[in-house]
């Protein structure tokens, strides 16, 4: 088996959407993530908060780190959340990711992690 994440995308700045638009889609995810366990895929899942709660760390030289509020990066989408799957293959991984994507209506980035074997 292999860890994959799959990241969601949010678009910076938009209105959130109508809520009985938004009842669907958490109706949808919690579908996907239901079923996603029942396979026993699903190793870790959550929604983040936006990007302007983050705070990123920067080593400096002489082991100082410098300390600033906001994202690392700005662009018009951020990562809203992320989930974690073990599954045998990208394939599998892929279909996991389609069926993330129709969930949320957002997009869904899907990327191995290191196997720690050199890979």
């Amino acid at each position: 088996m292999t860890l994959y994440l799959l990241s969601l995308h949010q678009p910076q700045g938009e209105l959130p959407p109508d809520p009985e638009f938004l009842a669907g889609v958490m109706r949808q995810l919690a579908d996907f993530r239901d079923e996603l366990a029942s396979t026993g895929s699903w190793v870790f899942g959550h929604g983040l908060h936006g990007p302007e709660t983050a705070t990123v760390l920067r080593a400096r030289e002489g082991g100082e780190v410098l300390v600033t509020d906001g994202p690392f990066v700005e662009g018009k989408e951020y990562l809203g959340g992320i989930t974690i799957i073990d599954v045998p293959d990208l394939d599998v991984a892929l279909d996991w990711g389609r069926r993330y994507a129709v969930a949320t209506t957002l997009p869904i980035e899907v990327r191995p992690f290191h196997d720690g074997a050199g890979d």
